[in-house]
């Protein structure tokens, strides 16, 4: 090739990213971080060594190979996604391509919990991780001020609990 000529540069292929043919196995934290699962890897080791991320039913460490067919199920409270892998990759993909490389199937009844969670409007806040946020702290003072606003009627309850006391004194 002469110096004046350039180079032929094709277009990235999906095969020449994922190091290998497609029934290729991977890592399952990368693959989790390639198909854009996870944010990071670190964030996908972490979920499978804390039981959120099983293949087939089982448990997963980071380090295990998936190939081609299996379906991945990762927890992501307050529902469960699951994934069959139609790519086996270790390098991050494009958004565009991700269905290309997995196929989301998950139970239509998760969808419906997690729209109902967001409908329900509670937020999962363990107790003691600390101060309300801006949000949230108007939403208490809105319930304690319609709280004192709700009348409250003493004049038919009989506050002298102990009758024996007023006999005695007449």
């Amino acid at each position: 090739m002469s110096q004046n000529q350039p180079a032929k540069v094709s277009a990235p292929s999906l095969r020449g990213r994922a190091g290998g043919e497609s029934g290729s196995a991977a890592r399952l934290d990368r693959f989790l971080w390639a198909a854009r699962i996870f944010k990071t890897r670190t964030l996908a080791a972490a979920a499978c060594k804390r039981g959120q991320v099983s293949v087939s039913g089982a448990q997963m460490k980071p380090s295990r190979m998936v190939k081609v067919g299996e379906i991945i199920d990762v927890r992501k409270p307050p529902i469960t996604y699951s994934f069959r892998i139609l790519q086996a990759i270790e390098h991050r993909v494009g958004a565009k391509l991700i269905p290309e490389i997995l196929e989301n199937v998950t139970a239509p009844e998760q969808y419906e919990l997690l729209e109902m969670n967001r409908i329900s409007g509670f937020v999962g806040r363990a107790r003691g991780t600390g101060r309300p946020t801006k949000k949230e702290r108007r939403a208490l003072d809105d319930f304690a001020d319609t709280a004192a606003d709700i009348p409250v009627f003493f004049s038919d309850f009989d506050f002298d609990l102990d009758d024996d006391d007023e006999d005695d004194e007449s």
